[in-house]
């Protein structure tokens, strides 16, 4: 077999990294070498509009001013582009995306157990956490716990969780609605106020005499 020769090519890297290059984004977005219209709608640094400008000269406006040329929406006809510093963008993109999930990562979930059989006494003290649990901008999952042949009676557990919820009704929502797991029936309420302030008691001027430090001196060992 006779051998071809072989060229070999030389890729030319611009300033903005080599042509080509992927960028891992959400969005997929293409910049400067990668975008592929001949022409698009070129936004400014400022949000300015520049018009409709041949991709070669939207580059060179992009690298004059020190910038990246992104597409910002590739469908639109012609794709639009806008000048910025793509470096930062990502970055502020990316605090954004982590401050989101910490957020999500911050839900207090407190869960409380009740039986189906439970007396008054008991009923009325687990009921003040569950409230005390909602104001302070926690969700809250009652479990209600079935023992030997009381998991033939579901409807018990199911009129402690109804009851429940429309006790709670002026300040949560359910959130999940009961089901059956097991021995367990569950439920899932949801604060609908924002929580309470603990710090209100501390700002409030004391009387005098008086070296009480709130109603709820238990609240923070509770967490």
């Amino acid at each position: 077999m006779a051998d071809f020769p072989v060229r070999h090519l030389r890729v030319c890297e611009s300033p903005y990294g080599r042509a080509g290059d992927h960028i891992a984004t959400d969005d997929d977005a293409r910049i400067n070498d990668r975008i592929r219209a001949r022409e698009v709608l070129l936004i400014g640094p400022e949000g300015e509009q520049l018009g409709v400008k041949a991709l070669p000269e939207a580059l060179a406006i992009a690298r004059e001013e020190g910038y990246d040329l992104v597409e910002v929406a590739a469908n639109a006809n012609p794709p639009v582009c806008r000048i910025m510093n793509y470096g930062r963008y990502r970055y502020e993109q990316e605090q954004r995306r982590k401050e989101s999930r910490k957020k999500a990562t911050n839900v207090v979930i407190k869960e409380m157990k009740f039986r189906p059989k439970i007396d008054a006494h008991d009923y009325t003290t687990k009921m003040k956490h569950v409230k005390r649990f909602l104001e302070e901008g926690a969700k809250v999952k009652l479990t209600i716990m079935f023992r030997g042949r009381e998991i033939f009676h579901p409807e018990l557990g199911l009129k402690i969780l109804n009851r429940i919820a429309e006790q709670v009704s002026d300040y949560a929502i359910v959130e999940s609605s009961p089901r059956q797991d097991g021995r367990n029936m569950t439920m899932v309420l949801h604060p609908i106020k924002k929580p309470k302030a603990r710090a209100r008691a501390s700002t409030a001027p004391a009387p005098a005499g008086n070296g009480d430090t709130g109603e709820d001196g238990t609240s923070a060992g509770a967490q």
